[in-house]
């Protein structure tokens, strides 16, 4: 288990809130990018993938923690684009 990984991670899943509640409470995705949320993502499985396979450790929870996070905000993201197309 590596202490940076950790710290990396930890500090990922800390910014990860601050742009979901702004996700959430201004309903508009002014300064998100929809593709660089997805490239995260695509590096959390690959992360995922790594632990499960090779080195099944406790970061294998933190890892599963950041996805959950950035898939929030990527739901957040097209219910947002919803309201901006007043379908919602």
């Amino acid at each position: 288990m590596s202490h940076f990984e950790i710290l990396m991670l930890l500090c990922f899943a800390s910014a990860w809130p601050f742009s979901i509640y702004k996700s959430y409470t201004s309903k508009q995705n002014a300064g998100k990018s929809l593709l660089f949320m997805y490239v995260v993502e695509v590096g959390y499985v690959a992360g995922l993938l790594h632990k499960y396979f090779y080195n099944m450790d406790g970061v294998f929870y933190l890892y599963l923690f950041n996805f959950l996070l950035v898939l929030v905000d990527i739901c957040l993201y097209y219910r947002n684009l919803l309201i901006a197309k007043k379908i919602i």
